[in-house]
């Protein structure tokens, strides 16, 4: 079959021909890997944190001798130094790079500044506020990182359970990332509302990753379990932040002395530069001394990895895979079923009548969708323990009832809305937050009503059920904002 349900809208966005991006792994991701992906119809990236500019030139020069495929070129400005991070801006911008991919804090001038400058912006995030804060400075992507994912780890929360909870807050495309490694995994994202996946460990463990032999080989010989989370490599990372690594002598304490001064010894070199202990820096292709002592990276997928290939191979597989999966989906859906008692037919909704409900649903989606960026906004503004406990039970209810929005109008083959509704611009005008609260409760009562209001018109069952559990939902916070 046609695998039409692989060619999503972000196809078009980045100009690729399958939803899989390689993630923009520092060191790891150059030219080579970067443009084996795409050149195989995925999108490449290549992975340029904290290096000089006359690298990122070059590599991205490179790129262009391989491959003639839209790519992007990942920075994390939070761990570059604001003069190294402006010229490796320029550069991009000179070499009229078409897309730039960012990681960590939002920073919404550079985000703005890129799009003036004709530039897309995928910006990876890790909880529903930091989304909430790359939608606002312009961000055409998202990547939604779950926990299990390798190397630098933004959040605390799964790649599915935090997937559907940014793709119904979201008006673009959200990709899905961590834990990853099979097309089956791809179809599960894109059935959860994500319009792609990008992939880390799949594709370090390819011929082309520019990762030294004995980390591409740890990774595919190790399991989920094998991997944890730890703040010991914290060289170069101007933050504490945990990464995923696998098991090695720093993890088992065996540096904890050295650790506890803060003491990074060299223990190898590579591009022509030393590797202390503790680096963020992970082995790469050149790379000598004490390796496994070096960040292992791995996400928790490497237990589905088990051999090294070319990575067109291994983004082949994961198309294949993905195909298979929607073959198997689809056959399972009209494979004949035992003869039943005839069941009464219920009566086909009216078209006038669908649209009316179809108009209702849209109009609350986008609501909804408002007011959880409200709340997400608001409590980046405040410190008071109660009124942060209050915004977060509203977003959450927000976010829940996107969810069943988004639902609601699937069950009826209807695609959903990506608008965002006036109340959010009218909302976050209002400057005292009590006042703001003051006008979400209104918002919460509107949407109360204008349920009360449908129910009674609505013959579709599953419609119903989820409309009268987002009432129940409203009701109750509408009652904890008034109590407040």
């Amino acid at each position: 079959m046609t695998p039409a349900a692989l060619h999503t809208p972000l196809v078009q966005i980045l100009d690729c021909e399958w939803p899989i991006l390689c993630a923009g792994m520092g060191g790891v991701a150059r030219h080579r890997l970067a443009a084996a992906v795409s050149n195989a119809g995925g999108f490449g990236c290549l992975g340029m944190v904290r290096e000089p500019p006359e690298r990122v030139r070059a590599e991205i020069e490179a790129y262009r001798r391989l491959s003639d495929r839209a790519f992007a070129v990942n920075l994390i400005p939070a761990a570059t130094e604001r003069g190294l991070l402006d010229a490796q801006v320029e550069v991009c911008l000179a070499l009229s790079v078409p897309v730039i991919a960012l990681f960590w804090d939002v920073d919404a001038d550079l985000v703005r500044r890129l799009k003036a400058q004709g530039v897309r912006v995928i910006h990876q995030v890790g909880s529903a506020a930091d989304a909430e804060a790359a939608l606002r400075a312009g961000a055409d992507v998202l990547i939604a990182q779950g926990v299990e994912a390798g190397g630098h780890v933004r959040g605390q929360i799964s790649t599915f359970a935090l997937l559907p909870e940014i793709v119904a807050l979201s008006p673009v495309p959200v990709v899905a990332s961590g834990g990853i490694a099979s097309g089956e995994a791809l179809v599960a994202a894109l059935a959860l509302g994500a319009q792609g996946i990008s992939c880390g460990s799949v594709f370090l463990a390819t011929h082309e990753a520019n990762a030294h032999a004995h980390h591409k080989q740890r990774l595919v010989e190790s399991g989920a379990a094998d991997t944890l989370l730890t703040e010991k490599f914290f060289r170069n990372w101007p933050m504490p932040a945990p990464v995923r690594v696998l098991r090695n002598a720093v993890t088992e304490g065996r540096h904890d002395a050295l650790y506890a001064q803060r003491a990074t010894p060299v223990i190898g070199a590579q591009d022509g530069a030393p590797v202390h202990l503790f680096s963020t820096d992970s082995p790469l292709e050149d790379a000598t001394g004490d390796i496994d002592d070096m960040a292992i990276y791995a996400g928790q997928s490497c237990g589905q990895i088990h051999d090294l290939c070319s990575a067109g191979d291994r983004l082949r597989q994961l198309v294949a895979q993905a195909e298979a999966c929607l073959d198997r989906l689809e056959a399972r859906a009209t494979a004949p079923r035992p003869v039943e008692a005839p069941a009464a037919t219920p009566a086909p909704v009216a078209s006038a009548g669908q649209a009316a409900l179809v108009a209702v649903l849209q109009e609350l989606l986008a609501a909804e969708r408002a007011g959880a960026r409200v709340a997400a906004s608001s409590l980046s503004q405040t410190r008071d323990a109660a009124a942060r406990r209050l915004l977060e039970q509203v977003r959450h209810g927000e976010a829940d009832s996107c969810r069943r929005l988004t639902a609601c109008l699937a069950h009826l083959g209807i695609e959903p809305t990506r608008e965002i509704g006036a109340f959010h611009d009218k909302a976050m005008a209002i400057a005292n937050l009590d006042e703001r609260l003051a006008f979400v409760d209104r918002g919460q009562r509107w949407v109360i009503r204008r349920i009360e209001a449908q129910l009674p018109l609505c013959d579709d069952a599953f419609v119903k059920a989820e409309l009268d559990e987002i009432l129940k939902t409203h009701v109750t916070n509408s009652a904890a904002m008034q109590r407040s």
